[in-house]
């Protein structure tokens, strides 16, 4: 299995565009996110579950989730999340595991939204990363990126564990309040960093 890094911090922190950015530099990225879209998408591995689970309204027309009728039920519903999660948290496990398994790259960076809030993939991470931002910052990004109020974005960092606490159980912090020449050369340094754990792990199984 490679040395694996996991990166994660609140909505709108800019962790994709950052695990971007390794992967440019030649770090294996696997992002937990993009295998659940894949997995609620139309003809999706587990739609024929959810819609089981929740009804024909948890679909859209052309089958795939329907993500805001779903998060508007899940938000109220600790029951329903826990119900949905049971869903889909084993399926992405085992294709994320997969995907590190099959990795070439020196080391593989794996983005998980709510690595923390879930305690998931401690087996195989080695260290963890945060992208870190102001929360104003956080809640402005993710309106200009998405469809949701200032509300609906309040109500998701709510959810999710609070920045302190995220912040003191990283083992790295990438603060990205700056532009994007700041973050690639944070990036930069953590990515030299890897290699070298990387390497020297590898050096100790030999």
């Amino acid at each position: 299995m490679p040395y694996c890094v996991g990166i994660t911090g609140g909505i709108g922190s800019g962790k994709s565009r950052a695990a971007a950015m390794f992967g440019d530099m030649g770090a294996g990225v696997v992002d937990t996110d993009e295998i659940s879209h894949q997995m609620t998408a139309s003809g999706g591995s587990a739609m024929p579950e959810i819609v089981a689970a929740f009804g024909p309204a948890a679909a859209a027309a052309d089958g795939s989730l329907d993500r805001a009728a779903m998060r508007r039920r899940i938000f109220g519903d600790p029951e329903a999340r826990r119900r949905l999660e049971n869903i889909l948290h084993p399926r992405i496990r085992e294709v994320a595991h997969g995907q590190i398994a099959e990795s070439t790259a020196p080391y593989v960076l794996l983005v998980v939204p709510l690595l923390l809030e879930t305690g998931a993939y401690r087996d195989i991470i080695r260290r963890i990363l945060v992208v870190d931002c102001d929360e104003a910052l956080q809640v402005s990004r993710t309106i200009a990126r998405s469809r949701l109020d200032e509300a609906s974005v309040r109500a998701i960092m709510a959810a999710q564990i609070s920045r302190s606490e995220r912040l003191a159980r990283a083992d790295d912090i990438i603060r990205n309040d700056g532009g994007v020449d700041e973050l690639r050369r944070q990036v930069a340094a953590l990515h030299g960093k890897y290699l070298e754990l990387a390497a020297n792990e590898g050096r100790a199984r030999a």
